[in-house]
């Protein structure tokens, strides 16, 4: 019987902070590639102590909903999960290479696979330009467009930019896009001049959070000068400086995030079967409008 947990931050003020996480959970769960999907949150219900507790299958497969690997994915979540004789040095990282470490939950005597987080794997690129397509409306997008990957800086965690610059490398190296940067909130480049960092004049900008909150719904549009207050909206694209500015907010509402999950769970060991083909086929627009 394999099991599938995956665990997210949640939140006690944003209400919306645990919808991607449940959200991909029904995803997965429709494929039934595991026996049971749970989810486990640090600042909601179920708690990351107690949901192991109710977790039934001989293998059990952890992912973090998170973007790096850092204080959460090294230090409070192998705690509460009570895994014994964790270390970071285990995944064998260089801050962006996490891959799985097997240990022993101590108070329910059984084995789990703890992975890396969602967000280092290299599938989460792909996530990055399906939003593309999404907040576009155009599943050939790339042509005249450039991409800003944002993300908050380093002050406190600098594995945190090394995601952005891995996954803004990636996007390079595929090519389809004129221009491809990383951009920040607390450091230079900085988002908030994001129109002098492109010469296109399209520039689809996504920040790279597990789920949208103040950064991503007031902050970001406010300071790229989409809206003076966000609370009144803000047009996709929006004009700013000459320049369309096509808005995607987080990148870990996107659908596809489900495959990501999966990934790290098949990187793992776990036998998913055809779930990774059935989720991108299931959150692909094109097959949506296709009726298929």
């Amino acid at each position: 019987m394999q099991s599938l947990v995956i665990v997210a931050h949640g939140s006690h003020l944003n209400p919306d902070s645990a919808t991607p996480t449940h959200t991909h959970a029904d995803t997965i769960r429709a494929t039934g590639a595991f026996d049971e999907v749970r989810t486990g949150f640090w600042k909601e219900q179920p708690s990351l102590r107690e949901v192991l507790r109710t977790t039934h299958g001989d293998e059990i497969y952890v992912v973090p909903l998170f973007i790096s690997e850092g204080y959460f994915t090294e230090r409070v979540i192998p705690r509460e999960l009570r895994l014994e004789g964790w270390e970071p040095e285990l995944w064998n990282s260089d801050g962006i290479s996490a891959d799985t470490a097997t240990l022993v939950a101590s108070d329910i005597d059984k084995e789990v696979h703890y992975c890396g987080p969602v967000g280092t794997h290299e599938a989460m690129t792909d996530v990055l330009v399906r939003r593309a397509e999404s907040v576009t409306g155009d599943p050939e997008v790339g042509n005249g467009f450039g991409f800003a990957v944002v993300g908050h800086g380093t002050e406190r965690n600098e594995n945190s930019a090394k995601a952005i610059e891995y996954h803004t490398e990636r996007l390079r190296d595929i090519g389809r896009f004129d221009e491809v940067k990383a951009l920040f909130m607390d450091e230079e480049p900085e988002v908030d001049d994001v129109t002098h960092h492109f010469d296109s004049e399209d520039i689809i900008v996504v920040p790279l959070f597990i789920a949208d909150g103040f950064h991503t719904q007031e902050d970001i549009p406010e300071d790229m000068g989409l809206t003076e207050d966000y609370r009144n909206g803000y047009d996709v694209p929006a004009t700013v400086d000459g320049h369309r500015i096509w808005y995607g907010g987080a990148v870990g509402t996107e659908e596809l995030t489900a495959d990501v999950v999966l990934e790290r769970a098949a990187d793992a060991g776990a036998d998913i079967g055809d779930a990774i083909a059935r989720v991108r086929q299931r959150t692909n627009p094109a097959t949506q409008v296709a009726g298929e």
